[in-house]
């Protein structure tokens, strides 16, 4: 999942209970004070959310004299985000007043009663009316109310390395019609050209949200029409079980990591692997593709730490492949993160004038280009400076048409790690792929409480 992905104010860390109590703002909390909290990235030198709100912070103690925000930064793999950020949540003394929430996890904390409907504040706010309407469901709870104002969206495709393909003679503008052209590829890169990876398919728990999105759910939702979802029945509202595609899914994982033309397994479970990817191997000309996301360049932008100005002329992009090439031919993933307020929230309407400040449309585009983001603002969408603003940005903007969103209900979370645990068995070669479904079949009865329906 993106990082949305996302990290020079280091305020406090959250790293247990003690720690967390000093990051309230209900309890003796200046009402003058607004503390925001957000996921900052593990790697030091990834300063871009950390550069965007100390910016915001400046814009907005300007426009209200007196007012003040304290940037409360939470250094942590996105599991650990999500861990740290639902113990602040739970009590007014630890409560902030403005939350980063990953869109896949926002109806579990709707249905925990961590968060603050913004209905009220939306009605009046002008703005909202530029925002696109698959965006704005993805902050909304199964109640029909909206709990978050969305940064952004995100696709996901293949990166494929130019300079790795002319090695292997393989076609610089490469678009493979199915799965089979894609592992054919990563089959020509491992025997002509030793030394790289030629495929990197995230997985395993360690990996968390990244592992099912990019990885998985790629590979799952290329397994049908693109009619329905794979994962969630909507007509009968259960979870399904017992799919072929789910199957067919694990078993390119399975040959991904048994034919080595993935990355050693070692590696892959290695929770800060996605840095490695980003920062060192794609680089460095040592892997040859990669299935990912949109915001990639982000971390390759000037003043990032891993500046790498010539990314567009090494690089190529590509849609991922339905499986056997069937309609609609590709295939993407979409997510993304939301401003959302506590329940618990010492200063509610302070925060939300914070997000307005966030989200003009000028503070919107200019975080939309520095985080390789995906518009969510009509305005910004149709603005000739953000299309034009950096390579790739209308390749993964035209994907919005062909994406599917997550069934991101509140059992979501427990059924993405049952996915991991699947792929991470496969991965390692513990389970076969028969084996490794039937668990997760089981395991998906357990956490809907036999909300299931078989295909």
């Amino acid at each position: 999942m993106r990082p949305t992905a996302v990290s020079i104010v280091a305020l406090a860390v959250v790293t247990a209970a003690a720690s967390l109590s000093a990051c309230g703002s209900g309890s003796g909390s200046s009402p003058d004070t607004v503390k925001v909290s957000f996921k900052q990235s593990m790697d030091n030198s990834v300063k871009v959310t950390d550069t965007y709100l100390a910016d915001i912070k400046k814009q907005f103690e300007k426009e209200y004299p007196g007012k003040k925000v304290e940037l409360v930064p939470i250094k942590a793999s996105d599991a650990d985000y999500y861990t740290k950020l639902q113990q602040m949540l739970r009590s007014p003394r630890t409560a902030p007043d403005l939350v980063y929430e990953d869109t896949f996890l926002i109806n579990s904390d709707i249905t925990s009663g961590y968060l603050k409907p913004l209905d009220s504040y939306l009605a009046k706010w002008k703005d909202w009316g530029q925002f696109i309407d698959t965006a704005k469901s993805a902050a909304r709870g199964e109640d029909g109310k909206t709990y978050g104002v969305p940064d952004g969206t995100d696709t996901r495709g293949l990166w494929f390395d130019k300079r790795v393909f002319e090695k292997a003679g393989l076609p610089t503008d490469w678009q493979p019609k199915n799965w089979d052209d894609v592992l054919a590829a990563a089959r020509t890169i491992k025997q002509k050209v030793p030394g790289v990876t030629p495929l990197n398919v995230y997985t395993g728990k360690a990996a968390g949200e990244t592992a099912s999105m990019q990885g998985f759910e790629m590979l799952l939702y290329g397994t049908n029409d693109g009619t329905g979802d794979p994962l969630y029945d909507k007509s009968s509202k259960k979870w399904i079980a017992g799919s072929q595609g789910f199957k067919d899914a694990l078993s390119f994982v399975r040959t991904v990591y048994k034919d080595k033309l993935g990355p050693d397994v070692s590696d892959a479970l290695d929770p800060n692997y996605r840095n490695t990817v980003w920062g060192e191997l794609m680089p460095q000309g040592k892997l040859g593709i990669n299935l990912d996301g949109s915001w990639l360049p982000q971390n390759w932008l000037q003043g990032s730490g891993h500046e790498w100005p010539d990314w567009s002329k090494q690089l190529g992009l590509a849609y991922m492949p339905t499986q056997h090439g069937q309609a609609p031919g590709k295939v993407s993933m979409s997510g993304g993160w939301t401003w959302s307020i506590p329940a618990k929230a010492g200063n509610p309407d302070l925060a939300f004038d914070f997000i307005k400040t966030m989200q003009t449309k000028a503070n919107a585009q200019k975080w939309y280009i520095a985080n390789s983001g995906i518009a969510v603002r009509k305005d910004v969408a149709s603005d000739p400076s953000y299309t034009s603003a950096q390579p790739g940005i209308k390749f993964f903007t035209d994907l919005v048409a062909s994406t599917h969103y997550r069934p991101a209900y509140t059992a979501y979370p427990k059924v993405s790690t049952a996915i991991q645990e699947a792929m991470e068995s496969v991965t390692t070669g513990d389970a076969s792929v028969d084996k490794a479904a039937g668990t997760y079949d089981s395991t998906l009865k357990d956490v809907t409480d036999g909300q299931v329906v078989t295909r």
